[in-house]
């Protein structure tokens, strides 16, 4: 399926390069139509109404993300990452040795908290980057000194 174009797998950031390779990653479904027709959402209402919107936004977002760096010529070094308490951030965009967290939230009034596992990174030992938490807000908002609520859209 992944060669086909209809999933992307998403594997976890590990500074251990080989770790990345064995630990299980996350499949996202390239098409997001697709992905709601399988999952039983055959309208938008009964998606939105759904247990999984909030998941099938997050494959929308991390799709989107994946498209502005293929349009432009690039291929990402996106990655999530999960520690062993199940602390989990959504995507980390790797650019010249620094870390770029990344939060999905389908909501329009963000807070710090959506933000809270990001301080994980710093035990990588590695630069971190301003991070973001992508929502449904119409305009960025700062959240606290290195983080910034930005609206999906703007993808």
């Amino acid at each position: 399926m992944e060669r086909s174009g209809l999933v992307k797998l998403l594997f976890p950031y590990y500074v251990n390069v080989t770790k990345r390779l064995i630990k299980t990653p996350k499949i996202y479904f390239m098409d997001t139509g697709l992905c709601a027709f399988l999952a039983g959402f055959d309208t938008p209402k009964s998606l939105e109404a759904g247990y999984l919107n909030g998941a099938i936004l997050e494959t929308w977002a991390f799709c989107e993300i994946l498209k502005s760096y293929w349009h432009n010529g690039m291929d990402p070094l996106i990655y999530f990452y999960r520690d062993t308490d199940q602390r989990e951030i959504d995507f980390i965009i790797e650019r010249n040795m620094t870390l770029y967290p990344i939060e999905v939230k389908k909501t329009s009034a963000p807070t710090v908290e959506a933000a809270k596992h990001f301080a994980l990174l710093e035990k990588l030992k590695k630069p971190v980057g301003a991070g973001a938490v992508l929502c449904l807000r119409p305009s960025a908002l700062p959240l606290n000194g290195n983080v910034t609520a930005l609206p999906l859209w703007g993808i």
